[in-house]
């Protein structure tokens, strides 16, 4: 425990240097794949309880106290997390509550630049890689124009620009008349799309049966100090729920993109691809469950950071395990696990001396996670995120035990 606050208090060790050469390797990573989801959100760390920590602030009140993480992730269509490709903690002024809300203001002095600075992020990546369609991916809160024209003006004048894929947030004017909602709204049905929609602490999960609409849009630029923006041109897909439960509002969709979406393949691809966003909620879920980030008491934020970026690391590897584990099961677990991981894991767990060639990803991660209360029956289906970080804690003590237990036999041995 001392060793790890000396670690952390090191003026030398700071986030942007621990996550540096995981970032270098998500690029590399990425280098392979035809298309990857630059998938941005935030999350709040709520430090109230912890009143000793020094250097946090309000979250959305001024007596809730704590931060703001603004991670990218690189995931594939195949909902395969690579990475993350960028990462901000946004830390609020106190009394600055509200003033998101001062559109006077350029935008380099908002919260939401955040957005746009992510953008320009994953515009910077598609010049390093050339071969790879990066798309740029995020929820309600990047819906603003800033992305759009950033875009625009990137085309004009020839520089390297990211794919949009935007959730709308804003019933935005068009240019010639008239507004998105309704236009979209007004579009031919081009198909159907059935999902199972998983739960949430105020949703109950829920199949899903939507209709899909796509139309191209061009939407009029707004006022920023005193100028207005380019129009810009997208195509506006909306998804919406059809017979949803008694009682519940129909599930919908209206997304922004600077794909095209001319038929229902398109618009399925594109719809499929935000749906990837979930693996992001499932990260902080990781993050906030699993790692337990916000029961860290590090007294200063100093401190505080570079700790969360090693947990950031560890939960990384837990998304990446559980669908790697899915799409790719017949892997060796060796891609993953070291030697002695591998095999203490099968001895506690088989009660047997381990094979010479080792199980399958899908073997050891059922293994794996039946130390985190996973039953492997027919109809549990592959292991969630939850069983997999609770048994991957206890594997690495079985690994340093029959580790310890093997060196105390060489010794009396010698």
């Amino acid at each position: 425990t001392k060793a790890a606050y000396r670690l952390l208090d090191n003026g030398a060790v700071t986030a942007g240097k621990i996550l540096d050469p995981h970032r270098a390797c998500t690029v590399q990573r990425i280098e392979r794949e035809e298309v990857v989801l630059c998938i941005e959100d935030t999350t709040e760390l709520d430090y109230t309880e912890k009143s000793d920590i020094d250097g946090v602030g309000p979250l959305n009140y001024e007596d809730r106290q704590g931060l703001y993480l603004h991670p990218m992730l690189a995931v594939t269509p195949d909902r395969l997390c690579h990475g993350v490709l960028n990462w901000r903690t946004v830390v609020r002024e106190p009394g600055g509550l509200g003033q998101e809300k001062d559109d006077q203001r350029p935008i380099e002095e908002k919260e939401s630049f955040r957005w746009l600075e992510g953008y320009r992020v994953a515009c910077g990546l598609s010049g390093e890689q050339p071969d790879t369609v990066l798309v740029y991916t995020a929820d309600r809160e990047a819906d603003i124009y800033e992305i759009y024209a950033e875009r625009h003006w990137r085309n004009a004048s020839g520089e390297a620009s990211a794919e949009v894929l935007v959730r709308s947030n804003h019933d935005r004017l068009l240019a010639g008349g008239g507004k998105l909602w309704a236009r979209v709204g007004q579009a031919a049905v081009l198909g159907e799309i059935a999902f199972d929609m998983p739960g949430t602490k105020n949703r109950e999960g829920r199949s899903i049966l939507q209709t899909i609409q796509a139309t191209s849009v061009v939407l009029k630029g707004p006022y920023r100090q005193g100028e207005r923006l380019p129009d810009v041109e997208l195509t506006a897909i909306r998804a919406r729920e059809k017979n949803p439960p008694k009682g519940e509002q129909p599930l919908e969709w209206i997304l922004l993109t600077s794909r095209p979406a001319q038929t229902f393949e398109q618009a399925l691809e594109i719809l499929q691809w935000y749906l990837c966003r979930w693996q992001v909620e499932i990260y902080f879920k990781i993050l906030k469950s699993g790692c337990k980030v916000e029961e860290l008491q590090l007294e200063r934020l100093t401190r505080l950071e570079p700790a969360l970026a090693f947990y950031r690391m560890v939960a990384l590897r837990v998304l990446y395990l559980t669908m790697l584990g899915r799409e790719c099961p017949e892997l060796s677990c060796e891609v993953l696990f070291g030697e002695q991981e591998w095999k203490a894991v099968y001895i506690v767990c088989k009660k047997q001396k381990p094979p010479e060639k080792p199980p399958t990803l899908d073997t050891m991660i059922k293994m794996v996670s039946s130390f985190g209360g996973f039953l492997n029956r027919k109809s549990d289906g592959f292991p969630g995120p939850k069983t997999i970080w609770i048994g991957m804690q206890r594997c690495r003590d079985f690994a340093l035990a029959i580790e310890s237990h093997s060196e105390t036999i060489a010794e009396s041995c010698g």
